[in-house]
């Protein structure tokens, strides 16, 4: 009963949006990914720590052009559903929906814990950040078990990589308002 009241809180509109990012998520993966590994590859540092702030980018603007809460989680388990069900590229098997999920949680976690809805460039880049990290983090947990150096290595880069996508989230967000496309404070 909880969750069918939550749904009834955004809109159609806001549904698509949310379907689009998740798209526009995984779509950006498998060629992001490649020249991430450019960098991290001589490093010893998985791939997806940098790529992961271009791709968690769109759990960010998601959140800042619906404006609700549980927006990132909701596109990052759409993301899960659609990397288990079609095998995508990067696929972690059932895994996945942790891997996938967390982000989303993480972004929300953040912008509740500001009182923010992706409205600013702080709120952005925090929630840049915190989607990368956890990422990094679980899948560095469940799969790669770095030693404790390369694992500050890498949960550094995934912070800075966050960071990058949590700010160019917001330089979109910002563009859609001049443009008076975003019609709401986000």
């Amino acid at each position: 009963m909880v969750k069918k009241r939550w749904l009834k809180n955004f809109s159609v509109f806001d549904l698509v949006m949310m379907a689009m990012m998740a798209s526009l998520g995984i779509a950006i993966k498998p060629v992001v990914v490649p020249l991430a590994h450019i960098i991290t590859g001589p490093l010893y540092i998985p791939g997806g720590v940098v790529a992961g702030g271009f791709y968690m980018l769109w759990l960010v603007l998601g959140a800042g052009l619906v404006g609700k809460r549980g927006t990132a989680a909701l596109i990052s388990l759409v993301q899960a559903i659609m990397v288990i069900s079609i095998g995508i590229f990067g696929t972690h098997g059932i895994v996945s929906f942790a891997t996938y999920l967390l982000p989303g949680i993480a972004v929300d976690m953040v912008l509740l814990l500001t009182g923010h809805r992706g409205c600013c460039l702080g709120c952005c880049f925090l929630a840049g950040i915190a989607a990368n990290i956890s990422g990094t983090f679980l899948v560095n947990v469940v799969f790669f078990q770095l030693p404790m150096l390369p694992l500050i290595l890498s949960l550094s880069a995934a912070a800075l990589s966050g960071g990058l996508g949590g700010i160019i989230a917001y330089a979109i967000l910002k563009q859609l308002q001049r443009a008076n496309i975003l019609n709401h404070e986000g």
